[in-house]
């Protein structure tokens, strides 16, 4: 079977052009920008992005202070003993976080946060320390909705609608 020159030319076009073509960044989003404090803090060679070293002492430093975290949450919040957080227990921790929260940003007293008070809270604190993000930066905290939506029902829970 013969091929018309002009396929032939378009054919190697474009296999030319998808080897010109640079390589997707990873995620939906692209690659996430490191935020400004985490560079200011790892990036010893100043190049400003984390090399592998870098990278690694950042996650390492990362692990060990969620690690102390949770550590200082079983200790405060563990009344049966047992080394990990029930239901209840987690509970009383969620709630305890946020009287804290509140404590610190709702100037007014009211027990909710206005605009003026949200704004107050997110220059206060790193992104992944946002209320409404979860470690990682995925929604869940104190005040964000949970990530069940997404999920699904909880264990033993019936779905919604049935």
């Amino acid at each position: 079977m013969k091929m018309k020159l002009t396929t032939m030319i378009v054919a190697l076009a474009s296999c030319a052009f998808a080897q010109d073509k640079p390589e997707k960044p990873k995620g939906p989003r692209g690659p996430r920008p490191v935020p400004k404090e985490i560079l200011e803090k790892f990036d010893k060679d100043g190049d400003g992005k984390l090399n592998e070293e870098e990278r690694k002492a950042a996650m390492k430093e990362r692990q060990n202070a969620m690690e102390a975290r949770r550590a200082e949450m079983i200790k405060k919040f563990d009344k049966d003993g047992d080394g990990k957080l029930n239901e209840e227990e987690r509970k009383a921790a969620m709630e305890a976080r946020k009287a804290e929260f509140l404590a610190k940003y709702d100037k007014d007293g009211d027990g909710k946060l206005s605009e003026e008070e949200r704004a107050a809270a997110r220059k206060d604190m790193p992104q992944r320390q946002r209320p409404g993000a979860a470690p990682g930066g995925r929604p869940g905290g104190p005040e964000g909705p949970g990530p069940r939506g997404r999920r699904g029902p909880k264990k033993g829970e019936k779905p919604e609608g049935n």
